[in-house]
């Protein structure tokens, strides 16, 4: 069998030597699954409506908040794994220069040579002593066709990887401005928590202080004094906490803009405000919006790219042919010798034939590859569907939630006012008043809690969906490109190429 396999490949050979060029290797074919051109979810339907503003690029316009905005603003010019992003790309555009070059003569080679001989000769009919230099310079050219695709392949794979690592950026913009929004709310959340704490540890100081004085002078038991201290000083022990979580996400929040952990002057606006929508704004229906998304079309470009490896991996079972060709001239210093020009040229044929299954083996690694990662594409679109549904799912049912809590709060509220008069006309002990102030807090914090997992949940579906994947900034930042075209010459490989394809 592998004779026959070997003689199969020469009767390939010396039909494409007469009749043209193969690449070798399968063709890129999506490997999109049928159902996702119909895919849609009830979940989305309720938590969603389509129209065309705003810009699903920049979807956290939607609460109109400055502060917000302007986070946004200094996030995509200074944060760290973005920046990383942008010069993979550039990693990658260099790549496809590199394979680009196959396209051309791979040895392009000048060299000159200046040689000193001194020789001397004793002991015989003719001993002497000369010296004399030798020089010469040449022109090597070998040119290796591409009769197998291989270096066609080769650009094909790079030019997918290039345009994958576009897609990885613009992944890279999704998660960025989704992980800033939530941490952003989950700020204001804490605010918010932290306000509703300290007013309620003021009206239940007022009440410990009331029964303190009425203790004092005899008027009321010790239990009365000693239950308004315990839930007073129990309210007052969750303050440190919320405000511990304030600075953790602050600090958060400095880390994906770009700055040292520290005090940030802008949030002072707004603070403790946490918005509430009702519905997510979508620009297309799911399915659509699910094969856009960033990093499913990452994993789409990364099959193709690896589908051409094959190809290359392949193009190694066959001969390589080249066109080489030299020209050198050469003198010497010595007296009456002469000077010569050599032009060599022809074809050469390479035929790696006895590699031990080392090259079919290869073969099967990349076929390998390619299989793993149309099962890594296929997976993440399902886990693309599936956030999106947990998500609209998720906000539909906290804005359910949040109905009822508002009036579960807004009776709470009352019910303190209501103990309270009845406690102070003697008509009810004060466990009433305890009980209502300690229904208060619980449920207004409940509430900003529910409050808060609504906005995470809207900010998850647009995330979901692929939304916030543009940014006006460059991917390479000034200074850094100054940078790095100070320690090497880039071209103009580092203008942005959001706009362009390769050279």
């Amino acid at each position: 069998m592998p004779c026959l396999a070997r003689i199969s490949r020469l009767l390939l050979c010396g039909t494409l030597v007469l009749g043209g060029c193969v690449r070798l290797g399968p063709d890129f074919h999506s490997p999109a699954q049928p159902w996702v051109e119909h895919w849609n979810s009830p979940a989305l339907q309720l938590a969603a409506q389509q129209r065309a503003q705003p810009d699903s690029r920049q979807w956290w316009q939607v609460f109109g908040d400055p502060v917000l905005d302007q986070l946004m603003a200094d996030a995509d010019a200074h944060n760290a794994d973005l920046q990383v992003a942008g010069l993979r790309v550039m990693e990658a555009r260099a790549q496809l220069g590199i394979a680009l070059s196959g396209r051309y003569p791979q040895l392009q080679q000048v060299s000159a040579d200046s040689l000193y001989q001194n020789r001397r000769q004793w002991a015989g009919s003719n001993p002497q002593d000369s010296h004399s230099w030798q020089y010469s310079t040449g022109f090597d050219l070998g040119w290796e066709l591409d009769f197998w695709g291989r270096f066609s392949r080769a650009i094909e794979s790079a030019d997918a990887s290039w345009f994958a690592a576009q897609a990885n950026y613009e992944n890279a913009l999704v998660l960025l401005h989704a992980q800033l929004a939530q941490t952003y709310y989950a700020l204001r959340t804490a605010e918010a928590r932290l306000q509703i704490a300290r007013s309620n540890a003021r009206l239940q100081k007022r009440s410990y202080e009331i029964t303190e004085r009425l203790f004092n002078s005899g008027a009321e038991a010790e239990l009365d004094l000693q239950q308004a201290k315990t839930q007073y000083l129990g309210t007052l022990s969750t303050i440190p906490d919320f405000e511990s979580q304030v600075a953790a996400f602050r600090n958060a929040l400095s880390t994906l803009i770009g700055r040292p952990p520290g005090a940030l002057p802008e949030l002072a606006r707004n603070a403790g405000v946490v918005p509430l929508l009702d519905t997510a704004v979508l620009q297309d229906v799911p399915a659509n919006l699910l094969v856009r998304r960033p990093d499913v079309r990452a994993a789409e470009l990364q099959v193709a790219a690896q589908s051409a490896l094959i190809g290359v991996a392949e193009a190694d079972l066959y001969p390589s042919i080249s066109l080489l060709g030299s020209i050198v001239w050469s003198t010497s210093s010595l007296s009456g010798a002469s000077n010569s020009l050599d032009l060599v040229g022809g074809p050469s044929l390479r035929w790696d034939i006895f590699d031990h299954g080392r090259i079919t083996n290869n073969v099967r690694v990349q076929d390998a590859r390619l299989q793993q990662l149309i099962v890594i594409y296929q997976d993440s679109v399902r886990q693309a569907a599936r956030e999106a549904d947990d998500a609209a799912t998720g906000l539909t049912k906290a804005l359910e939630r949040e109905q009822i809590l508002r009036e579960a709060s807004i009776a709470a509220e009352r019910s303190v006012t209501l103990a309270s008069a009845q406690y102070r006309e003697g008509y009810s002990d004060f466990q009433r008043v305890l009980d209502a102030q300690r229904a208060l807090f619980a449920q207004q914090d409940i509430y900003l809690v529910n409050r808060g997992t609504a906005v995470n949940n809207l900010i998850a579906l647009y995330k979901a969906v692929g939304g916030g994947w543009y940014s006006d900034r460059p991917m390479v930042d000034p200074a850094t490109r100054q940078q790095m075209q100070q320690r090497t010459d880039w071209g103009d490989l580092l203008d942005d190429p959001k706009e362009s394809h390769h050279d």
